[in-house]
This record gives C-alpha cells, sequence and structure tokens, in this order.
C-alpha cells in the first residue's frame, strides 16, 4: 500500500518505550509527528534522536506529539538512549516504538511485503528505506511526507517550519509561499475572491493575477 498525503494514517498496536499503545487513540485530538529510523546504534539516527528530543519543547507548543520508531525491539531501544545521552546531551523522553517484526514498517510502506518477519539478522542497508516522516493531524490525515537517505540527517527545524505551515493553512484560506517563515507574507488561494479577501485580511497585493500576498493571518 503507497500511502499519499490526505490519506489515513493506517492505525496499529505496537510495543513502546512508554507501554503498548494504539496509535490513533495515542494521538488524540492533537497533531503527531511518527520519524523513522532503519537500526538502533546506526550514527546518523543518533544525532537525530537527540535533536528531536532537544526541540521536542517546541513540538509540543505547537500541540504535537513525537514518536519515533526503529526496526529493532524495545529493550534494545533502552539502551540506545545511553548512547544518545553521551553523543547529544539530551534525553529521550518521548516514546520509541518497537518494531521487530516489521508490521509497522511494512504498513507504512517503508519495507516491501516480501522483507519478511523479524528485524533480526537484518542490516542497517537491508532497512535503508525506513528514513521517512509522517505529519499526522487530528483528523487522523497524513500532512506531510519526508524520506531521507541514510546518510543525511534529517532538519527539524524544517519540520517545524512545514508544521506552522500546514496549521496556518488549515486555519485560514492562505498558502505559504517558498521558504517562507512565521510572520512572513503569505498567499491567498484561488477559493477567495478579491472582495471576500478584503473583508478577510484588509488589504493585499497583486503581484501575478493568480499570485495574491497578505500579511499573516493572527486570529
Amino acid at each position: 500500500m503507497s500511502l499519499r498525503i490526505n490519506e489515513t494514517a493506517p492505525d496499529f498496536t505496537a510495543e513502546t518505550t512508554h507501554g503498548p499503545i494504539n496509535f490513533h487513540e495515542w494521538i488524540g485530538d492533537g497533531w503527531a509527528v511518527l520519524f523513522s529510523h532503519p537500526k538502533n546504534f546506526t550514527p546518523v539516527c543518533t544525532t537525530e534522536l537527540g535533536a528531536m528530543a532537544g526541540v521536542e519543547g517546541d513540538f509540543r507548543k505547537r500541540g504535537v506529539k513525537i514518536i519515533g520508531i526503529s526496526v529493532d525491539p524495545v529493550d534494545s531501544h533502552a539502551k540506545w538512549k545511553n548512547d544518545i545521552k553521551v553523543a547529544t546531551g539530551f534525553d529521550v523522553e518521548y516514546p520509541l516504538i518497537g518494531d521487530r517484526d516489521l508490521k509497522v514498517a511494512k504498513l507504512y510502506d517503508m519495507l516491501p511485503a516480501g522483507a519478511g518477519d523479524t528485524s533480526e539478522g537484518r542490516t542497517p542497508a537491508d532497512n535503508a528505506t525506513v528514513r521517512s516522516v509522517y505529519v499526522i493531524g487530528p483528523d487522523k490525515k497524513i500532512k506531510l511526507i519526508l524520506t531521507y537517505p541514510m546518510t543525511t540527517g534529517r532538519n527539524f527545524n524544517e519540520i517545524l517550519r512545514a508544521i506552522d505551515s500546514i496549521q496556518l493553512t488549515a486555519k485560514h484560506q492562505v498558502a505559504t509561499p517558498a521558504n517562507w517563515k512565521q510572520g512572513e507574507d503569505v498567499i491567498i488561494t484561488a477559493a477567495v475572491s478579491n472582495e471576500d479577501a478584503i473583508q478577510r485580511f484588509g488589504s493585499f497585493d497583486t503581484v501575478l493575477p493568480y499570485l495574491r500576498k497578505t500579511k499573516q493571518p493572527t486570529a
């Protein structure tokens, strides 16, 4: 099953470092980020888990829960946390899913159905495609998918920036331009007429017939 934006994030039950969860119940009425790793005790992933722990508060301010997943058992995650602390200085307090039977990796199309049913004996290269980030909304729909190669560490500030955009555009009929950051001008969507745009936003600039910019809504 290939996953796409605006499709429902597959639900599952799993063991985590915080105990068993049902994914949709765990998300609740808020937002969530699920980010995956091919194997424990790998160098890039070790830095990523620590970096995510360092900005967990920034996600929390946006009403976003964090959960990681690695194609290894939960007891291995507990040992990995010590290395992450040594390498980055941060304690991983968000839950980590153990996916030793590869169930979640297959469910999210990060591994093919024929990958087997155990993480035992698999190398990071065998699991190289388990490197995706999923941003999931309160409606349990996938809002963003990012997939990175094993050699490229993820930029969690970019994920925060994208969440700011997704949450803003879910509330207002606007879009955000390239490299947009919180507080900068936004684009009025085509669904809003010029008359309605004046009522909604007060004023706007017409750059092109199909490109209108206005101040970021704050209400």
